[in-house]
């Protein structure tokens, strides 16, 4: 069986779904692995770190055409060419990728007219067993380090607290909203900084994991008992608990130096935590950093992919944040879907087992039809 890795195609994407280290484990599996010329320069990863681990360079027609598995970072797009990469993959054959399906009804509809079975990494169940698999999770890791890094460079302050000739210079005070993966790397990475934090969620459950890091945990009194999901993501709320959520929140954002806001609500616009006025209570010099601007922004300000000053405060709507540190985020990525990939193999053959949730659950398209029956209608299943 052959894997295909081509090169991602999308401007800016810098992450490569495979890195060399991670090749002996599926060339020890019995597969062939077939990579795209300079797939990995981006991250770091060199041609000849492929060849030396075993893998075979190729162009992209032969990665996609060839290839029985095609395994990528993000979702297929139109390459510089001019081809579509749904359409460059061989009829059959499978694509594991992050794929946000909600959002890509027309990818959809040609991984369907290929009869491609396409798994998207981003709905892998929250299950002990995919544990090692949950590349969100590890993405999410990436992305709420270097929020706070982005804060640090914007903030015309120091972080931690210093004793210097001039005085003693206090610590800057970090309000984190969302304590996921992405919120809680963001508050443990802010403590070792120095500064002093605060953290928000709609689910009391992970205030224990707040305390652990060293953060203050904001609790909402009212009740919330549904505030999760089976997976453990956050849940929308109703109009009248999003009103007491701003309401509590408003005091601690004027007396933070930097917010970094992290709540998304899978298939759904991210809720709004950080009003307009809100931001002008804030000190000037102040920083927002919005990881959810891409999903709509958890500031009412935002803007995806520029940092703007309102009133003296930077708002900054950072885009892919993984991508900007490709080399460990394309090594935590490549970890995660060959453990899967592997998972799925049996003897050297792709093995769907469709009693597995680990394959049920991430499947999105199969023998040209779309599975997930909310993608099931006229748009994304017309191939």
């Amino acid at each position: 069986m052959i894997l295909g890795v081509p090169k991602e195609s999308i401007d800016g994407e810098s992450r490569v779904a495979i890195v060399p280290s991670t090749i002996k484990s599926l060339t020890g599996a019995g597969l062939e692995v077939v990579v795209e010329r300079g797939a990995g320069v981006a991250s770091s990863y060199l041609d000849k770190m492929y060849e030396d681990a075993g893998a075979r360079l190729a162009d992209a027609a032969e990665v996609f055409g060839s290839s029985d598995v095609v395994l990528k970072v993000r979702e297929p797009v139109e390459r510089s060419d001019g081809q579509h990469e749904a359409d460059l993959i061989k009829e059959g054959a499978a694509l594991i990728s992050f794929l946000f399906p909600h959002e890509r009804l027309d990818v959809l509809r040609r991984l369907n007219a290929r009869k491609v079975t396409s798994l998207a990494m981003e709905r892998m169940p929250r299950i002990t067993r995919a544990q090692s698999m949950d590349a969100l999770s590890s993405m999410s890791s990436v992305a709420g380090y270097k929020a706070v890094l982005i804060a640090a460079e914007l903030l015309p302050k120091f972080f931690p607290m210093m004793m210097t000739a001039a005085g003693t210079i206090t610590p800057a005070k970090v309000l984190v909203l969302g304590a996921g993966v992405a919120g809680l790397q963001a508050i443990a990475t802010a403590k070792r900084l120095g500064a002093v934090v605060e953290a928000f969620d709609i689910r009391s459950v992970v205030k224990e994991q707040v305390e652990s890091l060293g953060g203050r945990f904001v609790e909402l009194e009212v009740e919330t008992s549904d505030a999760q999901d089976k997976g453990g993501y956050a849940k929308e709320q109703t109009e009248d608990t999003q009103t007491k959520i701003r309401d509590l929140l408003t005091k601690h954002v004027a007396k933070s130096d930097a917010v970094i806001t992290t709540a998304l609500i899978p298939g759904k616009t991210a809720p709004v935590l950080v009003t307009t006025e809100m931001v002008e209570a804030m000190s000037p010099g102040a920083v927002v950093v919005d990881l959810a601007a891409e999903q709509g922004g958890n500031c009412e300000l935002s803007t995806a992919g520029r940092t703007i000053v309102h009133k003296g405060v930077s708002i900054a709507g950072p885009r892919n944040l993984p991508a900007q540190m490709p080399v460990h985020a394309s090594d935590m990525y490549s970890k995660n879907i060959s453990t899967y990939l592997l998972h799925l193999v049996n003897e050297g053959e792709l093995n769907l087992d469709l009693e597995d949730e680990l394959v049920t659950g991430p499947m999105v398209t199969h023998e040209g039809k779309t599975t997930d029956e909310s993608l099931s209608n006229g748009d994304a299943e017309n191939a």
